[in-house]
């Protein structure tokens, strides 16, 4: 019974407070239509009081002798007694504007409408001999309406008087701020687009709203008020809200034990399952975490970093530095990073450590380090992820070195490839030894020589031996495995070497080497080796490219030269070029158009000129051909 009884008085209250919101809202729109009303006779005796005084000033232009000074003084006080008119123009028979306020540009010139439906209210004012308005049109982001008033001298009509009206300043100067204290006050068309509004309400759901027309200018214009709040007594609203709160706290009385038990099991239960999804996300976690406070004492470490130790959770927990997991051999600098992080310059891409388990053995670490902030937005510490990298810096010293046996693989095959060269090379310090020794011989069988012959011979044979080891050194350099190092040299040299390489296979080939190098030069630092292997590799696509091309055209260029702190260096052919297709694999791992190539010489090639901090890419020759270009940096080329 109690229940139903405070049922019945809740339904009883809320019909009450229906049928009272009911009335306020008849009250509030009888209010609304009387004050719509009164705004609207209010714009038409203001448009009417305009229209009088234009009329009249029309009499007196017709009249006046002076008429340009008296436009002057009647414009003006007319335009600062009515502060909606934008624009006020009398114009001659022809409809050239013979004076104008506040200038001579109209608002109409920057119109959208077409100029035919402009000029039909002045063709009407004109048959008609009385004031006409025009359609609204939009103009400088706001909407105007035209008053054309005719002015007659006698019975002859010598011009017009165009007063150009902006909406939105008829709404600013003509609407009491009490007025749109209360409404959302809008001037539409008769489309139901809005022309000009004004409020200081807050946009909302609209209750009320009542239209009427605006008669003048007319055209389907209409003034339009809407309410989106209803007014309600302060009083009724207090007493309504004190029985309502008395029923509430009836139902509240018998209900509370019971939702106090519901929200604590509730409660019990979220508590449970928090517990259970963060002890499984911790458990599933293969990235170790670690928690530190201001001080950077240990608060917190997940299973995955127990793991990745070696130690427990109660043997970390609560450690200050020197936790029991650093290297013992790089205190210093782990100890320069802990500052860091807790002074809150923590490097953002991380930083490497070198760590040691519980049983001695060594990892390295990557670690990440991020603020830990509380609920209250204060830093109490830093949560850093450690992953274990050792796997991968293996892989990674692995791969480098099968890079270098790679490379080492193409000198060789280069090499190979190229043992004719190497013969023709040896073949004339070797013929040229054989020649000096035999005259040699032979003067010394004849006893016919003085010692300064024979010592020439001798210098000049040892020129030739010279020449030949000479010859056999940068041979055992460039196939020999070795680290890369980086020296300065000079580019030109390297270039030079590189075709005496591969200069006898291309006196085979018909092809002409030409070299293009600056007279001055920055030294370069870089492994001699390694670019002389580049260029090698990339001279000799080029030769082999130019084997269908006619023998006269057949040239190969190598062009450097230097710009904003890089040096470029192109080879230039003059063969068949590269499809679109094959370019974008061209540096693929073999990937190779020879039909005993490896695949392998470009992406090497690639890899050594990333390796000195530069590019490498291909270009199509305008004159035919194909372009291979790398380019290397000044300076440091630490990798």
């Amino acid at each position: 019974m109690p229940k139903l009884a405070v049922g019945l008085l809740v339904i009883l209250l809320i019909a009450l407070l229906w049928l009272l919101q009911d009335n306020e809202k008849e009250d509030q729109r009888a209010t609304l239509i009387a004050d719509v009303l009164w705004l609207e006779q209010s714009f038409r005796f203001h448009l009417e009081s305009n229209t009088e005084q234009l009329q009249q000033l029309s009499l007196d232009l017709a009249r006046s002798e002076d008429s340009d000074q008296l436009f002057d003084t009647r414009a003006r006080h007319l335009m600062k007694t009515s502060p909606e008119l934008a624009h006020l123009a009398w114009l001659d028979y022809s409809g050239v504007t013979r004076a104008a306020l506040p200038s001579h540009i109209s608002p109409r010139q920057g119109a959208t409408p077409s100029r035919e439906r402009m000029e039909d209210s002045s063709e009407l004012a004109r048959k008609l001999g009385k004031p006409v308005f025009s359609h609204p049109y939009p103009a400088q982001g706001e909407t105007f309406f035209e008053l054309h008033v005719p002015v007659y001298r006698g019975d002859q009509l010598t011009g017009m008087l165009v007063a150009s009206h902006s909406l939105n300043g008829m709404i600013g100067q003509l609407v009491p701020w009490w007025f749109v204290e209360k409404y959302q006050l809008q001037i539409v068309d008769d489309e139901g687009s809005i022309l000009a509004s004004k409020s200081k309400l807050n946009a909302g759901a609209t209750t009320l709203s009542h239209q009427v027309l605006l008669d003048p200018p007319g055209y389907g214009l209409a003034l339009k008020a809407m309410a989106n709040r209803v007014a309600s007594s302060t009083a009724q609203n207090l007493i309504i809200t004190l029985i309502i709160f008395l029923a509430a706290a009836v139902f509240w009385s018998l209900w509370v034990m019971r939702g106090l038990m519901q929200h604590r099991l509730a409660a019990e239960q979220a508590l449970r399952a928090e517990h259970a999804f963060r002890k499984a996300m911790e458990d599933s976690l293969t990235v170790g975490m670690r928690a530190r406070d201001r001080e950077g004492r240990i608060t917190y470490v997940n299973p995955a970093f127990c793991e990745m130790t070696g130690f427990d959770a109660g043997e970390l927990i609560g450690a200050l530095p020197p936790y029991p997991y650093w290297n013992p051999e790089e205190l210093n600098r782990t100890r320069e990073l802990h500052d860091k992080v807790l002074d809150g310059l923590a490097p953002e891409e991380g930083f490497e450590l070198r760590f040691r388990r519980k049983n001695g053995d060594f990892f390295d670490a990557l670690v990440y380090e991020a603020p830990l902030i509380d609920s209250n937005g204060t830093h109490t510490g830093w949560m850093g992820s450690v992953l274990d990298i050792t796997e991968r810096k293996q892989a990674e010293e692995l791969a480098r070195q099968q890079e270098e046996k790679l490379q080492a693989t193409s000198r060789l095959v280069t090499m190979g490839e190229m043992a004719s060269t190497l013969a023709h090379e040896l073949n004339q310090p070797l013929a040229a030894i054989s020649s000096y020794n035999t005259g040699c011989m032979n003067k010394l069988d004849s006893g016919k020589f003085t010692p300064d012959e024979l010592r020439g011979a001798m210098e000049k044979l040892g020129v030739q031996a010279q020449r030949a080891g000479k010859i056999i050194r940068r041979v055992h350099d460039f196939v020999r495995k070795s680290e890369p190092k980086l020296a300065e040299c000079d580019l030109a040299e390297v270039v030079d070497d590189a075709i005496g390489f591969i200069e006898h296979l291309a006196q085979k080939r018909n092809v002409r080497i030409g070299r293009e190098i600056p007279g001055w030069r920055q030294p370069l630092l870089a492994d001699q080796v390694m670019i002389e292997q580049v260029l090698l590799n990339l001279m000799r696509n080029a030769i082999e490219a130019m084997s269908d091309t006619e023998p006269d055209r057949r040239r190969l260029t190598v062009r450097v030269t230097q710009h904003e702190g890089q040096i470029e260096v192109r080879v230039i052919d003059n063969g068949s070029g590269i499809a679109d297709a094959v370019k974008e694999r061209l540096f693929t791992p073999f990937f190779s158009t020879k039909p005993n190539g490896m695949g392998m010489g470009l992406n090497i090639c690639r890899s050594i000129i990333e390796f000195h901090k530069g590019r490498l890419w291909v270009e199509a020759n305008p004159e035919g051909g194909t372009i291979f270009v790398f380019t290397l940096p000044l300076g440091s080329a630490e990798p």
